[in-house]
């Protein structure tokens, strides 16, 4: 296993050149899918304690966060958890050897016991993330909240609110801007590398799978019992389109719809479920049976049994029984399968963003415009171009599902709160809200049918 890097080392590799710098993983450093997560640079001086934190929501990025504290026990201990699915709850109670009464089934429990810890991690779904959030800063915790914010604007201001009343530090797990890939570009932009920055386009490719299983048949299907995708999974690219340009947005327009995933566009043949003898399941790029059981794709969602044995059938059956299972144009999905956001930021710089589902591959793909060069990248690596020499030059990076930024992320807040000092992180809640307005603000558009002002 490679060393951990310093941050002084890896500030010298962030430097443009032709090699890629090569990062270390831990055994524990994976997302709930089985891909690995990057390390932090781990640079910091050692803390006196570990921060103590609770995790309400014990799924797929409770567990990316709270691994981060079976890697650096020293710096972070998981003492709390709430958890409504029975097997989860088991699980992370017994990774993380969680006292029994420290084990709750729901948030409110976890704020009926006096304060017991330093933080809370929130990582519930999209809709709970106000309640427990408020409740937390009102009984002195420091928070990690996974992004959204809240799918309510008003909401969204209240915890902003709260959060400066308390002084207490709230993290938005914008997770983008603390990846090497963002930072790097970032640094050049602001630094006058390609002259002044005059457009810039940027697009997040879904991939045609990931949008089927999440927002299609997953947890995210229906915008009004959730989340506008947008904000869902498109407010890391509205918050680091804001961060790496450095400059007020002043008015966003969008459009977007549903388009394929409708039951106008069922084949013939097809049925409710993929399991019900559907005669195109076979020649189906969306099917289940191919996604799920065949390929062993995405699983985690199942909460499969420990015995091997059983997991194939286990997974059959909730096929037949869960939304997972479903046929993708007969589901009561509402959420836009392709979308275009166009932004006006401070000193006429334009922007523009696109959410695409119907694509092969996954990673952001961004496309800088300067006065005097530009960049063009696709989250692993980039080209700059001067434009009077000609040159070219790229940077590398080996990286992950997030470019490297999960546990970064974990490692600032950590420090931050054992340091007292937000000023560590760059995705506090003062410096998050904004691009949640533009959010806001992008799907009003889209349903009104016009340009929106942003006000702040």
């Amino acid at each position: 296993m490679s060393k951990k890097i310093s941050r002084r080392r890896m500030l010298q590799m962030l430097g443009v050149t032709a090699g890629a710098a090569a990062l270390p993983v831990s055994s524990f450093a994976n997302d709930e899918n089985g891909n690995p997560i990057l390390l932090p640079e781990n640079s910091y001086p050692a803390l006196d304690k570990p921060v103590t934190a609770i995790v309400c929501g014990a799924g797929n990025r409770g567990n990316v966060y709270g691994n981060f504290a079976l890697s650096y026990p020293d710096k972070l201990d998981i003492v709390g958890v709430a958890e409504p699915i029975a097997i989860r709850n088991e699980r992370y109670t017994k990774k993380h050897a969680i006292r029994e009464e420290n084990r709750f089934v729901t948030w409110e429990d976890v704020f009926k016991k006096p304060k017991f810890a330093d933080a809370v991690i929130i990582s519930t779904p999209d809709n709970l993330h106000y309640g427990p959030c408020m409740k937390a800063l009102e009984m002195g915790y420091d928070v990690l909240l996974e992004k959204p914010i809240s799918p309510s604007e008003k909401e969204c201001r209240n915890i902003l609110a709260l959060a400066k009343k308390t002084g207490r530090i709230v993290a938005v797990c914008h997770v983008l801007r603390y990846a090497p890939y963002f930072v790097k570009l970032r640094e050049l932009m602001q630094s006058g590398a390609i002259g002044e920055v005059v457009s810039m386009q940027h697009m997040e490719p879904i991939e045609h799978i990931h949008m089927s299983h999440s927002y299609v048949r997953g947890n995210w299907h229906n915008s009004k019992q959730t989340t506008p995708i947008i904000l869902a999974k498109s407010c890391h690219d509205l918050d680091i389109m804001r961060w790496m340009i450095g400059k007020p947005c002043k008015s966003i327009s969008a459009f977007g719809d549903l388009k394929w995933f409708t039951k106008k566009n069922a084949p013939d043949g097809s049925t409710e479920r993929c399991t019900d003898g559907c005669r195109v399941e076979g020649e189906c790029p969306y099917s289940a049976l191919e996604i799920y059981y065949r390929k062993r794709q995405r699983n985690y969602v199942f909460d499969l049994p420990e015995d091997k044995d059983k997991q194939a059938e286990y997974v059959l059956q909730q096929l037949k029984t869960t939304n997972y299972g479903r046929c993708v144009y007969r589901m009561d999905n509402d959420q836009p399968d392709h979308y275009i956001t166009n932004i006006l930021f401070d000193d006429q710089v334009t922007a523009s963003f696109s959410m695409e589902a119907f694509t092969s591959y996954e990673g952001r793909r961004t496309r800088v415009m300067g006065s005097h060069g530009d960049i063009v990248g696709d989250m692993t690596a980039f080209t700059i171009t001067n434009f009077k020499s000609g040159k070219k030059e790229e940077w590398k990076e080996t990286t992950d599902g997030h470019g490297g930024g999960d546990w970064r992320l974990v490692e600032n807040w950590v420090q931050a709160v054992a340091q007292r000092n937000p000023a560590l992180l760059t995705s506090t809640i003062d410096q998050s809200i904004e691009s949640h307005i533009m959010g806001f603000m992008a799907e009003e558009s889209r349903k009104q049918k016009k340009v929106m002002d942003i006000k702040m």
